[in-house]
């Protein structure tokens, strides 16, 4: 028999029995966790699955049908001596040789004998050598022919182990088999067996601390076959790995400015960095910073990708270039999507890119194992973006090389925040620059490095040219900061902060619409500023009939509201599809596919609103797109409104263009007054612009002394408002407001009650 040696190294276990200082077999338990205890166990499982023998849980205690067959092969009688236990070992277990059988039954006789003097009876013995035979036979015979050989077979135990089970491990051992109990549980279990550890070895390693939740074999073993099945998607392996951030300093714009064998000599990796650089040190000096590091990279003839605010969206030719097809898992979508990444300048490059696309889509894929169509999305813009990008980054690359790609502004969605992580697993420097702290990130990653400065700063554009660069002096800073401070959920607004408001439109009572009707948007009710974005409240009412049908009040109430900011339409249809506009001829062109193409009409010849302010231009076309998308209008996507929508509201008179010039979201909203005081109807094209100014923010007031049905004929459903407010008067002329006073001589009855109070 042998004899156990003492373990001195966990990879003891793997030496042949020859190479051994002590020549002997290893039984040893592991009760703690650590990084190098988790690749060991996968180690030994390994060996153990292909020569040797894996128990998870607990051995099973023979069943009835075993029991059957050993008593008819081998007879009930027990005898306990060695000539007994070497023939019945010879019938039983035929494949063992002569050392292995002499081995076994001197390590059964010696742990029965044991049992005999702690007092067992000669049926106990009997049931225990049954017991161990048949587990032999049933569980072991695999590796009892091997047992003692140079290469010991191995066994592995996972669970805590029993009296009769912990017998049997020590006949295996001293018989030739090395053994580890793997006590996730704990060692306690065990402690009640063999409290002086005379069986076993308690090996402990000086980090070692509690398994984690959900540790097992069972894990493991899928950790492994993942592992396999990645290295199957892989391909041809890459002969060299990054070495992102580990030898950087700290100080990044020094860092990505080192060259390449600085930053490490081992030829196994390339050195790159993975860095978000949020807010500044200097704002006077922020920009110039930018500027002299793109032109530094550039004179060392650094590959350099430069983009401001948004990486542009992959266009429909650039995913129509990308093979795909439907998948059923992740592993399929994986191993067919990868074949798009091709590189014919560096095979060493085109393995790094795949290694690093299947690590990252695997990772995703676990996240939401279920939605393959949104990872394929996903995957498609990653491949898009490195095809656009990566002849810029890589050209002719060779093994030490690492391009730079400088991005100022934030990630805003999780497809840029996986390119970016991939491009972090190549040869490029990823640097990102968020100079204003207020803005949102989504990226994270385990390899990125966040530098945090303390100071905000507002830059749009990369200044890549001398023309590009915009050095602010520290009294301009200064002033951005008291405006910071001012403006800042303080309820005080700068002119024109915002840049993007929503409408809604106010239910009040008649009386109400004079108090409200020349206040600031920011002191209606329902006025509110949130994420950059002004919630509007804008007056959209019918005022049906004449209080108290005394029409010289009717007309001064109405020349009250008359302000600087209102434009009077006297007689309706102001409007109509007869009228010249120069838009109709493009509106299909300027509305394709449900989706207003902005980006054309801006550049359209024909576009009549480039001497607009930018962002009031984006509000008006915001808005356009909303009007259509709502349906608001009676026929669009049934008859071609939408054309018509597109054509009128791309073409307001000059008038009311210079109100929406000077249209500040916080501030007061420009004014439409309608009078309709005969049997006159609001045409579609009158009704599509009252509708369209409604969303941009007017205040839309319709006086129909008559009552009539003149302003909703158009519209799809109710939103104007209506006031009854007396009775109806028909055929009133409009008079000249000049002429009229807005403080009305009073009425007999006013004199009378007025001095009666």
């Amino acid at each position: 028999m042998l004899q156990r040696a003492p373990l001195e190294q966990l990879d003891d276990f793997f030496l042949p029995l020859g190479q051994r200082e002590h020549r002997g077999v290893y039984f040893a338990r592991l009760n703690g966790y650590s990084p190098q205890v988790h690749s060991f166990v996968q180690r030994y499982y390994e060996a153990a699955r292909v020569s040797g023998v894996i128990i998870e849980g607990k051995l099973q205690n023979p069943d009835n049908n075993n029991l059957a067959y050993y008593g008819e092969i081998m007879g009930m009688d027990f005898q306990l001596n060695m000539g007994f236990l070497l023939t019945s070992l010879k019938k039983w277990l035929p494949r063992m040789n002569d050392g292995q059988r002499n081995n076994v039954a001197g390590a059964i006789y010696d742990t029965l004998l044991d049992l005999k003097k702690a007092g067992k009876t000669d049926e106990m013995l009997k049931n225990a050598y049954i017991k161990f035979m048949c587990w032999l036979y049933y569980k072991f015979e695999r590796i009892v022919i091997h047992l003692g050989e140079e290469n010991l077979p191995k066994l592995l135990y996972e669970g805590s182990i029993g009296s009769y089970e912990l017998l049997l491990m020590n006949v295996l051992s001293l018989a030739g088999c090395d053994i580890l109990l793997l006590q996730v549980q704990g060692d306690g279990a065990y402690q009640k067996l063999d409290p002086k550890s005379e069986t076993s070895q308690d090996v402990t390693l000086p980090d070692m601390g509690p398994f984690p939740p959900g540790f097992s074999l069972k894990q493991l073993r899928q950790e492994m076959q993942a592992a396999a099945q990645r290295e199957r998607l892989y391909g041809p392996k890459p002969q060299s790995t990054n070495c992102t951030n580990a030898w950087i300093s700290g100080k990044v714009w020094e860092d990505v400015r080192r060259d390449f064998p600085s930053r490490g000599t081992d030829p196994q990796f390339f050195y790159n960095c993975f860095c978000r650089i949020a807010g500044v040190e200097d704002k006077l000096t922020y920009q110039n910073e930018l500027y002299q590091l793109q032109l530094e990279l550039k004179t060392a003839k650094r590959r350099l990708v430069i983009l401001s605010g948004t990486l542009p969206p992959p266009t429909m030719e650039e995913i129509g270039g990308i093979r795909r097809k439907n998948y059923q898992d992740v592993h399929q979508l994986v191993l067919d999507l990868s074949s798009n990444l091709q590189y014919s300048a560096s095979q060493e490059l085109q393995r790094l890119m795949v290694r690093a696309f299947v690590d990252l889509l695997l990772e995703e894929g676990q996240k939401e194992p279920d939605k393959l169509n949104r990872l394929t999305n996903r995957a498609v813009y990653l491949l898009c973006w490195l095809k656009r990008y990566q002849q810029q980054l890589f050209g002719k690359w060779t093994f030490p090389e690492v391009g730079a790609f400088l991005y100022l502004g934030v990630c805003k969605n999780e497809n840029e925040a996986l390119f970016f992580r991939f491009l972090a697993r190549l040869p490029v420097d990823v640097l990102l620059f968020q100079p204003n702290r207020n803005e949102h990130c989504c990226l994270e990653d385990r390899l990125l490095y966040t530098v945090n400065s303390p100071l905000s700063l507002s830059v749009s554009q990369y200044p890549e040219e001398d023309g590009d660069l915009r050095l602010a002096t520290a009294a301009y800073h200064a002033e951005r900061d008291l405006d910071q401070l001012m403006y800042q959920d303080s309820g005080l607004y700068r002119n024109q902060q915002y840049a993007k408001g929503n409408a809604v439109t106010l239910q009040t009572i008649y009386e109400e619409i004079a108090i409200l009707w020349d206040q600031e948007l920011k002191y209606r009710p329902n006025f509110a500023t949130a994420e950059e974005v002004v919630t509007m409240p804008v007056i959209f009412s019918k005022v049906s009939g004449v209080k108290d049908g005394n029409v010289p009040a009717y007309w001064a109430g109405i020349k009250q509201l008359l302000t600087p900011d209102t434009q009077l339409i006297a007689s309706v249809p102001d409007r109509s599809g007869t009228q010249p506009n120069p838009i109709k001829a493009f509106a299909t062109e300027f509305f394709k596919n449900g989706r207003l193409q902005k980006g054309k009409i801006k550049a359209h010849k024909a576009y009549p609103y480039g001497f607009l302010r930018e962002a009031m231009q984006d509000h008006l076309l915001d808005k356009l797109q909303l009007l259509i998308e709502q349906k608001l209008i009676r026929g669009t996507f049934e008859n071609g409104t939408e054309y018509t929508i597109v054509s009128t509201a791309l073409n307001l008179d000059k008038a009311i263009l210079r109100l929406v010039q000077k249209f500040d979201f916080t501030k007061k909203n420009p004014k439409l007054v309608y009078l309709i005081p005969g049997e006159t109807v609001l045409s579609l094209e009158d009704t599509i612009q009252a509708a369209f100014l409604n969303l941009v923010g007017f205040d839309l007031l319709f006086f129909v002394p008559t009552g009539y049905q003149c302003v909703e004929r158009f519209f799809n459903r109710p939103v104007v408002e209506e006031h009854q407010i007396g009775e109806y008067l028909y055929d009133l002329p409009v008079p000249n407001f000049d002429t009229i006073s807005s403080n009305p001589r009073p009425s007999w009855r006013e004199k009378l009650f007025k001095r009666g109070t």
